[in-house]
């Protein structure tokens, strides 16, 4: 075979576009794909607003997306992708390990998710898995959605109702936020501490952020 031969028999590399707000990390990742024979990073952003139109634009077979990004989440990037590039396939990259997390992305669409302090090996076997068109499950995100079938869903007023928890305020305010009697939010805060498996309002603070369902900035 000729070296010209042989050239255009090497295939194509994967295409990786990187959304990540924080500058090492963002750093990290660049150079670990740059050393892989069969990668290529294409493009490499700080915010959800830069990744979308070079998402749309250059087309990468892969997108590494932070969930927690300035303005635009991750989610909503991964959710927009999904209708607007649907041939993208994204891996999420999370620091955060609560199953809400995990769930709400690839909820949104991503193919699936990494702890950030995964190994660099098993970030890089993980994109080689996803470009073949698998969906690779690692034990920590296999564990979290197992532990999240356990739990009751939790309706859409009820995740209003937490937030404001979260933010210390009292029945009669929640009320007041909400447009509803003192009598409903206490209803609902009943509710909440029920499906959490607790015994007092304070109580579910620290449950909610354990699980990623709020998050405190």
């Amino acid at each position: 075979m000729t070296p010209h031969q042989f050239q255009k028999a090497r295939p194509k590399p994967i295409r990786v576009l990187c959304v990540e707000d924080h500058p090492l990390m963002r750093v990290g990742i660049t150079t670990m794909i740059s050393r892989q024979h069969d990668m290529q990073t294409v493009a490499a952003v700080s915010t959800a607003e830069e990744a979308l139109p070079l998402a749309l634009s250059l087309s990468p077979d892969i997108m590494l997306v932070d969930l927690r990004l300035p303005k635009m989440s991750g989610q909503d990037l991964i959710r927009t992708l999904a209708k607007e590039a649907p041939l993208v396939r994204t891996i999420v990259l999370t620091m955060y390990q609560g199953d809400e997390d995990i769930f709400r992305a690839l909820e949104a669409g991503a193919v699936t998710c990494l702890l950030k302090d995964s190994l660099a090996d098993e970030l890089v076997e993980v994109i080689r898995a996803v470009a073949r068109g698998e969906r690779p499950r690692p034990p920590a995100v296999e564990r979290a959605l197992v532990e999240r079938s356990t739990h009751e869903s939790l309706t859409v007023r009820e995740l209003e109702v937490i937030t404001f928890i979260v933010k210390g305020l009292r029945n009669k305010e929640i009320a007041a936020r909400l447009g509803i009697t003192e009598e409903t939010a206490k209803a609902h805060v009943k509710n909440i501490r029920a499906k959490l498996g607790v015994n007092d309002k304070m109580s579910i603070i620290p449950i909610v952020v354990r699980r990623g369902i709020v998050h405190l900035e």
